[in-house]
């Protein structure tokens, strides 16, 4: 009899790239990836058996008890977010405490990646309450994204109207800043109307990170309950081939280091910096930057009350091979198997 088929939708990240050629194997399944230009929404997609998901709609939803996603402590994009705001070029602004009472705008108001930037503004003493949030598209023709969110935003929260761009209303100074996970293309050229708003945002990761001990966590790797309960031992296969593929992927960058010019500082300096890995997996290595963004959730209102961090990942922790103690057995896998009630 053949392995079961699981097909997955996930954007092409480099890390997944040994597992997409079948150079890292998942033993017991045959693993197939749908790559997508935009995050998925799993649930609606019958032909998926799991994929990429959003951290803060995954976390949102297990807080309102809905549990037909079983998510990974996988997270296969993270990143740092002092990079992520801009400016005008001839703007004055060079801090996070600056932008006080300002004019932000963001490309979605619940994203897991913009209210880890607001966190930052908030470690600052910033009120997120006195600034005037706008929020759309980066550029035009940007679809396929629920920007506002289910749930009703704050007062001082809009949406960009039709035609306007967050990349227009910042270069006609009608904003002050933007928060956008992804530059415009203009950026990557001398000519471009737009900096960081940090000159020297590497500093302040790096201050970030020795006092949080972590890179926040924004998209993670989720599967759907029915397919956990047909197959236990998935969670742990796949987490074990993520793991394998990510290592794999760092191996051969380290080896094969030319795809930018400064690629190999990059990585001697990432390993100086975070060790062997700067983006753990499993449920452990991850526990306070999920608490932290339990936190962030609530105290931004983006949820209306405090989210015990136990509901993102419960049951049986989740650790990858490479990770558990020698000769200790392996998991079940999170919660399969101790369905709670979903609250639908």
């Amino acid at each position: 009899m053949p392995p079961p088929e699981i097909r997955l939708g996930l954007r092409d990240w480099d890390h997944l790239v040994p597992l997409r050629s079948g150079a890292v194997a998942t033993p017991g399944f045959r693993l197939t990836l749908d790559a997508r230009e935009v995050t998925p929404d799993v649930l609606s997609e019958s032909g998926l058996d799991g994929g990429e998901t959003s951290f803060s709609r995954y976390v949102q939803a297990r807080a309102a008890g809905d549990d037909r996603l079983v998510g990974l402590p996988a997270f296969i994009m993270r990143g740092f977010r002092h990079r992520c705001v801009l400016v005008r070029r001839d703007s004055p602004l060079t801090a996070l405490d600056q932008l006080s009472g300002a004019r932000i705008g963001l490309t979605g108001w619940p994203d897991s990646g913009n209210t880890w930037t607001r966190a930052l503004l908030r470690r600052v003493g910033v009120d997120l309450t006195g600034i005037t949030w706008r929020v759309g598209e980066l550029t035009a023709g940007e679809a396929g994204k629920d920007r506002m969110g289910s749930r009703p935003v704050p007062d001082n929260v809009s949406a960009l109207g039709e035609g306007e761009t967050l990349q227009g209303e910042l270069a006609a100074g009608r904003l002050d800043a933007v928060l956008t996970p992804f530059m415009p293309d203009e950026m990557f050229t001398a000519e471009s109307r737009f900096r960081q708003l940090l000159h020297d945002h590497r500093a302040a990761e790096r201050a970030y990170y020795a006092a949080t001990g972590f890179v926040p966590g924004i998209h993670l790797v989720t599967l759907k309950r029915e397919v956990v309960e047909a197959h236990l031992q998935l969670p742990e296969v796949l987490l074990d081939a993520l793991e394998r593929s990510k290592r794999h992927w760092v191996r051969r960058r380290r080896l094969l280091a030319d795809t930018t010019p400064w690629l190999l500082g990059e990585l001697l300096d990432s390993g100086r910096t975070f060790g062997e890995d700067w983006m753990p997996y499993g449920t452990a290595a991850n526990a306070p930057m999920v608490r932290a963004f339990c936190e962030e959730l609530h105290a931004q209102g983006i949820w209306p009350e405090p989210i015990d961090p136990a509901v993102v990942f419960p049951g049986q922790p989740l650790e990858p091979a490479v990770g558990r103690a020698s000769g200790a057995p392996p998991s079940v896998g999170l919660d399969a198997g101790t369905r709670a009630p979903s609250g639908r």
